[in-house]
């Protein structure tokens, strides 16, 4: 079976990624046609071809309706049958995040990547970080350079490594979200007091024990070096989306900060939410409601400062990961 297909790249990662490697395991898997620099996460197919050079939000010329699954947040079909209808409140929170898992698999990447090359001293918490437009609006799923900071003396004063990730969107094909960030150079920075105007990149330098994984890409591809890190890695935090999804892969606890989209909907990060299933239960979602972006809060704790409050994503980590200290 050939399996063609260029969506998001975290729908690739939770739709079409675990049915390639179902069908692998059957026996029925051929081949694998994607975007530039998917290879690694196909390892297991002998023939991958890496065409595209773009990818797409739309479903159909995505390739997704060809696959058990082709829409991220539910496939309520394969949970009450063909010809349901319109779902009532009660049964869209049955399936928010609820895949059809009867042809999904997920490919050990842990046990595949695990490596002697990227071994550091000190358990390892990876963080990656994002700002591209969001719905037609400037970013706010993101961690700004205060909150970075924070993160980075909290983590390594407890005696802990950081790997910091922010791609600027020109290391891998984009869609048209990230085409936009693109175009409008969109930059994290801010004027620290001593040192003056600084990005996001810069942080890492002024730490002992914190990498930034630009700088960590030598002999293999932006892919293969971040997966062959993240195998080595003990903890994640991460935005949502596709970056969440990712982190997931790896079978370890991922905090999650969320701003808004479907993953506000009631039950969306329940046992059967294929952000657990990848995870295998360990993604903590912490949500930052803020209300000028969100029309519908679905019932969360609404953030009317206009800014981002990471002040619970900052709780979320002593608890999960200092207290595992």
């Amino acid at each position: 079976m050939v399996i063609k297909v260029n969506p998001e790249f975290g729908v690739e990662l939770a739709l079409a990624v675990p049915y390639a490697y179902y069908l692998h395991t059957q026996g029925k898997l051929d081949t694998v046609v994607t975007s530039k620099g998917m290879k690694p996460f196909y390892y297991f197919c002998d023939d991958v071809r890496e065409e595209f050079e773009f990818r797409t939000i739309d479903n159909e010329a995505a390739g997704l309706n060809k696959l058990p699954n082709n829409w991220i947040h539910h496939n309520a079909s394969a949970i009450f049958g063909n010809g349901h209808g319109k779902l009532s409140e009660e049964n869209q929170s049955k399936v928010n995040g609820w895949l059809d898992y009867s042809e999904w698999k997920v490919p050990p990447y842990r046990e595949y990547y695990k490596n002697k090359e990227y071994k550091f001293d000190k358990k390892v918490v990876f963080i990656t970080n994002k700002y591209n437009l969001e719905h037609g609006h400037e970013p706010y799923g993101y961690f700004d350079i205060k909150s970075l900071y924070d993160m980075f003396v909290l983590l390594t004063s407890a005696g802990y490594e950081v790997i910091y990730k922010r791609p600027k969107n020109t290391e891998f094909v984009v869609d048209q979200n990230e085409a936009g960030t693109v175009l409008k150079n969109l930059n994290i920075k801010a004027n620290v007091e001593g040192i003056g105007e600084i990005s996001d990149r810069d942080l890492p330098k002024y730490f002992d024990n914190v990498y930034l994984f630009d700088d960590m890409i030598d002999e293999y591809s932006y892919n293969e070096t971040q997966m062959k890190i993240m195998a080595n890695s003990d903890y994640f935090i991460t935005q949502s989306g596709g970056n969440a999804i990712l982190s997931c892969l790896w079978d370890r606890p991922v905090i999650t900060y969320i701003t808004q989209g479907a993953e506000l909907r009631p039950n969306y990060f329940s046992e059967n939410s294929y952000f657990q299933k990848i995870s295998n239960q360990k993604c903590i979602p912490v949500f930052d409601i803020i209300k000028e972006i969100n029309k519908n809060p679905y019932n969360h704790k609404i953030n009317s400062t206009g800014k981002n409050n990471y002040s619970e994503l900052m709780g979320k980590i002593k608890e999960t990961i200092i207290g595992d200290k």
